[in-house]
């Protein structure tokens, strides 16, 4: 596969300037700079592949942090801050129709687990999301961790795709 102008622009971009914008993919620094320190890329498998291979064991805080990043799904995020824009589109699949079941359905289980449920919400409905949440409420805090992180790592994984799109 060739490099792509968005490649490309990767490979040329500052350190600084490129963990800037791999943090609005997933807001884990150590991760953002080990897809930097990977450079070249000779084309967009090869970023992915970067990612995937990023910060592999994420801490709890890191996570935690990253999650601080997302707002409730259901809930538009109302300002422009990291991964903001994403978050919109993302989410667009979520009605206002669903807005209150999936608020009590949030806080049921951010009571459970400490934090807001995270899942990839990009191509699912409202009622899948609302539907997957629930189903999650049953696990147990460390194993739901587990799918927390697997979970930034797909939403991760989308972003950084448009990221590097041409």
């Amino acid at each position: 596969m060739a490099t792509t102008t968005g490649v490309r622009r990767l490979n040329e971009s500052p350190r600084a300037d490129l963990i800037d914008r791999l943090l609005n993919c997933l807001d884990i620094t150590r991760w953002a700079a080990d897809i930097a320190d990977a450079r070249p890329f000779a084309d967009a498998e090869a970023v992915q592949r970067a990612a995937a291979n990023a910060a592999p064991d994420l801490t709890d805080a890191e996570i935690f942090q990253a999650l601080a990043a997302h707002p409730r799904i259901g809930e538009r995020p109302a300002d422009t801050g990291r991964g903001a824009e994403f978050s919109r589109r993302e989410q667009a699949g979520v009605s206002d129709d669903l807005a209150e079941e999936l608020r009590a359905a949030n806080l049921e289980y951010e009571r459970r687990f400490g934090h807001v449920y995270l899942v990839c919400a990009s191509g699912r409905s409202g009622e899948e999301l609302l539907e997957i949440l629930r189903s999650r409420l049953d696990n147990k805090p460390d194993d739901e961790l587990r799918i927390v992180d697997s979970e930034l790592r797909k939403i991760a994984a989308l972003r950084l795709a448009k990221v590097i799109e041409p």
